[in-house]
């Protein structure tokens, strides 16, 4: 009784196994293997089928922030060299942002760098030529504007990156290698990062991603989950030149901060203390740790203070004057650290610059002034 007992289990379980099999070759839907409150159908407006909330989660991002992503071409102006006819030269592509109804787009500063002309491309495939509004180098940040339809103008919402953390999910949306509209998925990898921009500065704060960042997605949003900006993509670490797994984004903290400067001076709007130094080339040859100040300008904060620049004696002997070590105790090394040091602050704000002059500490309290036009 027991051998038939074993016997008509056996064929139980292998029945059971040929009609899943054969239900599954004539494509029929197998039983879900994951908890029915992770599975469910989308709206008719979505789309059919079964779907995960975090694959239902891409697609309302994707949906919602993409016609506000926009396709930045770079075209240039060259003379042919027999005809000397001028011709446009495309120099390259990106990716921007609608940043608000009036038609203002951010970009990457060198998306646009060298340009003749630059065209944006809507979702709805209009293109116009936009005009540069101002532009940030230092944090690889333009800001553009064109003259579009309102109903074409969709702003994205803006995120808080300081509320970040890693392992945070992040989508990314872009043009890469020209393909239109692109999205990628990942997480926050790390924070805190420093990269260079293209005028050798150090941008720090950077957002690193894993979600894969290529050429063209340069000057695209970063989102979170619910669709609300809080990065600019800028760079990938990669020695191919494609994605590697490690893509940056300037925080959107940073970039509230610069638009508005761009807006209204069209630059980096970074307060002064009134003093000219010796390159990081002549630092490093003099072997100076910190920033050499070459002259003070007369009537100017560390002119006041009783700062000096550098000295020649009687038998032509230069002597170092201040050498600026900190600001508020911070460690200045070079000066692309005392620059960033001093956009932290505004006008009319105090901070003291601690020196070395002859081998001896000075403390000056300077008041900072706004930078002449």
């Amino acid at each position: 009784m027991r051998a038939i007992g074993a016997i008509v289990i056996a064929v139980a379980i292998a029945a059971t196994l040929y009609v899943f099999a054969t239900g599954s070759e004539r494509g029929e839907t197998p039983p879900a293997t994951t908890p029915a409150s992770d599975v469910f159908t989308l709206p008719d407006e979505i789309g059919t089928g079964f779907y995960t909330d975090d694959e239902r989660n891409n697609i309302a991002v994707f949906e919602s922030a993409s016609p506000s992503v926009v396709f930045v071409t770079n075209t240039q102006l060259r003379r042919q060299r027999f005809s000397l006819n001028v011709q446009e030269i495309p120099r390259g592509s990106g990716t921007g942002f609608i940043w608000d109804e009036s038609g203002l787009i951010v970009t990457n500063f060198h998306v646009v760098y060298g340009a003749s002309k630059i065209t944006i491309t809507l979702q709805s495939n209009r293109s116009y030529e936009a005009e540069v509004v101002g532009s940030a180098p230092e944090k690889d940040i333009a800001l553009l504007k064109i003259n579009a339809p309102d109903e074409d103008l969709k702003a994205l919402p803006l995120g808080d990156s300081s509320s970040l953390a890693v392992g945070r999910k992040v989508l990314a949306i872009g043009n890469p290698f020209a393909l239109d509209t692109t999205l990628t998925v990942g997480v926050v990898s790390a924070l805190g990062r420093e990269i260079k921009s293209v005028n050798d500065r150090t941008i720090k704060n950077v957002v690193q991603t894993d979600a894969a960042i290529n050429p063209g997605n340069s000057g695209g949003p970063l989102l979170d989950s619910q669709g609300r900006l809080i990065g600019v993509n800028t760079a990938i670490y990669s020695p191919s030149g494609a994605s590697a797994g490690i893509g940056f984004a300037i925080p959107v903290n940073a970039v509230k901060v610069i638009v508005p400067q761009l807006i209204q001076h069209g630059k980096l709007f970074r307060p002064v203390i009134g003093i000219e130094t010796l390159t990081d080339y002549w630092t490093r040859r003099l072997r100076v740790k910190g920033v050499a100040i070459l002259s003070v300008r007369d009537g100017m904060p560390a002119d006041e203070a009783g700062m000096i620049g550098v000295r020649e004696d009687g038998r032509g002997n230069i002597h170092l004057g201040d050498v600026i070590i900190a600001i508020n105790g911070e460690t200045v090394t070079n000066e692309d650290s005392l620059l960033s040091q001093l956009e932290q602050f505004e006008p009319g704000d105090v901070v003291q610059v601690t020196t070395l002059r002859d081998d001896e500490i000075q403390n000056y309290d300077l008041k900072l002034v706004a930078p002449s036009e």
